[in-house]
């Protein structure tokens, strides 16, 4: 199975995320959801029907910083970083740091964290290793790539490419002309 996601952020923070999935069966679809800050809503853009579902973009709480309170909620985000801080002290989680290297033109840092699942602990009768390996941009602020592998469920390589640092067209965070908008 194969996924391609466009993304889109413009510097007044509005993001536009395009996903096309293609199906066993050789057929395609895309969604398209936008997420517009300045106007306060949120578009969840259907092409096939040509409709687009708006909602209310909700404001962070009040003192909370939105930059700070989005990236908790995101990969990478204070949630993640939760989550490993409760399994630094597991004896079955290892992380490497696998230092930095050039991947698609960008400079990134990778990790590597390797979780045992020990024998009979899920009804296993051997160990299970599961592994994923994290390259982030500390430019960008975003993964560039993670691969993630685990015996029962396979393997997944997530990538960033074709980084564009010029501010999109204005056009791609509005719904498109023609299309139906449901509130």
């Amino acid at each position: 199975r194969q996924t391609q996601t466009n993304i889109y952020r413009d510097s007044q923070g509005r993001t536009r995320t395009e996903t096309t999935m293609t199906h066993p069966d050789g057929t395609t679809s895309t969604h398209v959801m936008i997420h517009d800050p300045v106007a306060g809503v949120i578009h969840d853009i259907n092409p096939t029907s040509k409709t687009s579902r708006d909602s209310v973009l909700h404001a962070p709480p009040s003192g909370a910083n939105s930059a700070t309170g989005a990236r908790g909620r995101g990969p990478g985000g204070a949630g993640a970083r939760s989550m490993l801080a409760g399994r630094a002290s597991d004896p079955n989680v290892v992380t490497e740091n696998l230092g930095a290297q050039l991947i698609n033109g960008v400079n990134a840092t990778g990790t590597r964290t390797t979780r045992t699942i020990p024998a009979g602990s899920e009804g296993n009768s051997l160990p299970i290793q599961i592994v994923q390996e994290r390259w982030v941009s500390s430019d960008l602020q975003v993964p560039l790539m993670v691969k993630h592998s685990d015996p029962r469920t396979g393997a997944t390589t997530t990538q960033l490419t074709s980084v564009v640092r010029a501010e999109p067209d204005a056009s791609l965070f509005t719904v498109p002309a023609g299309y139906t908008v449901q509130q």
